[in-house]
């Protein structure tokens, strides 16, 4: 399309057109869970109409040689497949071994090769070469995470001017560690050519502020705009992402009577249950955990018996050499404490690598006494959210939280940690295990109140709202 169209029509005040979502993966239909992105980005298509875009998942000898095309009612699906190189480069490389890290606070970690930048470069760039076949003049676009930062620069060299909305699912570092990646002004300065740019946290806001007021030379304007050192005026806000409180809730109650929960809470034999669910991931704190949980049992033998530790972990990015570290470290740390603290009729630590549906997840959080989730960063972990939603509001247990979870600025009556101190959270966890019922449920209503008013449509509906005033 001619880019003097796609301004003319920008300006004509008519009502918004099609969404248009674009995100590294796509959850096709009869893939999307409950409470998470996908669930929220299928119901605005839904309302809508819309598409999503995206990679397929699938590696091909040539990048996007072909459009897979999908509708289900009024949405249309559209991926690409990815060349092992562009794979290799872009998702594997770039995004997961240098954005991932340094955005989750872990430079130690950081790999930075600039073929895989260029690799990232390049498929964003096949990104809008495909994308903008596809766009109608009046969508609204809406980008998603750190893999698809520099994706509205290129779609504005590519003539197109809708509205373009970006959302960081992750955290946003501060200024001072985003300029140790090479070359991060080519990169994070293409964040101006979003219209709004979501984040969950005000701290994170913060960040993004400070890094374009100091380190590009940019300035605030009225309306709480950004301007970047070429001129152009974006705006950054906070909208911290959410789950379907009612939904989340209402599986929870109907899963806790389900033979596969009944059989789990059997087996527990009358003992309190903490439980952590997390990707087996080095940003989760999940070593720290189990040495807090030791720690528990070494000073307080009368918990021996009494209480049993569930840590679900499916594996993740197993190429990675971190993550394949990581793995071996836990099962090792799982093996020590079980055979030192284990009876014949008891086992302290549950430790499973493996997913589960999560109806089945929602009744284990109903019946834990404990939700212990303790990650090192997180932007905004929503198993925390879920934890609370899905109690019982008669005998609701307790969230130990770490205070750098982005959740915590929201769950501020949980019992919020330093993960990195052992002492600290085993406190927490004894405090949790003997809080009375009354101081249970006062705490569990305050969370539950503000998760009812900030719900995963509210979140949605306020970022699309922004976007499009």
């Amino acid at each position: 399309m001619p880019v003097h169209r796609w301004r003319a029509m920008s300006r004509t005040g008519k009502k918004p057109g099609r969404l248009v979502v674009v995100s590294n993966r796509v959850a096709m239909p009869k893939q999307t869970a409950t409470g998470g992105l996908a669930s929220a980005m299928r119901a605005a298509l839904q309302e809508r109409g819309g598409l999503w875009f995206g990679w397929s998942g699938k590696v091909a000898p040539t990048s996007a040689e072909e459009l897979h095309r999908l509708s289900d009612g009024p949405i249309d699906y559209v991926t690409i497949d990815l060349s092992r190189a562009d794979h290799d480069d872009f998702y594997a490389g770039f995004a997961n071994r240098t954005l991932w890290p340094l955005f989750h606070y872990r430079p130690d970690l950081v790999d930075y090769q600039r073929s895989h930048l260029e690799g990232y470069l390049r498929v964003n760039a096949i990104f809008a070469d495909e994308l903008v076949k596809l766009l109608d003049p009046d969508d609204i676009i809406w980008v998603h995470d750190y893999h698809l930062i520099p994706l509205a620069a290129m779609l504005r060299e590519r003539g197109v001017r809708n509205r373009i909305g970006f959302f960081l699912h992750t955290p946003l570092p501060a200024a001072a560690l985003l300029i140790a990646l090479p070359k991060h002004r080519e990169l994070l300065e293409t964040l101006a050519s979003y219209d709004l740019v979501g984040l969950h946290t005000a701290r994170d806001l913060r960040a993004l502020e400070d890094y374009f007021l100091h380190e590009v030379g940019g300035a605030m304007r009225p309306g709480n705009r950004l301007r970047a050192a070429n001129g152009r005026l974006f705006r950054a806000g906070v909208f911290p992402i959410s789950i379907d409180t009612a939904e989340v809730a209402d599986v929870a109650r109907k899963a806790a009577v389900e033979n596969g929960v009944r059989e789990f809470k059997q087996s527990l034999d009358g003992r309190d249950l903490i439980i952590g669910v997390d990707r087996l991931d080095y940003s989760k704190g999940l070593a720290q955990r189990f040495e807090a949980f030791a720690h528990v049992l070494e000073r307080s033998p009368m918990l021996h018996s009494r209480v049993t530790f569930l840590q679900i972990a499916p594996p993740s990015r197993g190429a990675v050499p971190e993550y394949r570290l990581i793995r071996r470290e836990l099962e090792r740390m799982a093996g020590h404490i079980n055979g030192k603290f284990a009876t014949p009729e008891w086992v302290p630590i549950r430790y499973v690598n493996q997913s589960f549906p999560h109806t089945l997840l929602a009744g284990y959080y109903r019946v834990a006494r404990v939700g212990l989730v303790t990650p090192l960063r997180d932007g905004m972990n929503l198993v925390a959210k879920e934890y609370v939603a899905s109690q019982d509001p008669k005998n609701p247990g307790v969230l130990v939280l770490s205070r750098f979870a982005g959740a915590a600025q929201e769950l501020t009556e949980a019992l919020l940690v330093n993960p990195a101190d052992t002492v600290e959270v085993a406190d927490a966890l004894e405090r949790a295990l003997a809080m009375p019922q009354r101081e249970r449920i006062a705490r569990w209503r305050s969370m539950m109140d503000v998760l009812q008013r900030h719900d995963l449509t509210a979140w949605r509906i306020a970022f699309l709202h922004a976007l499009t005033s």
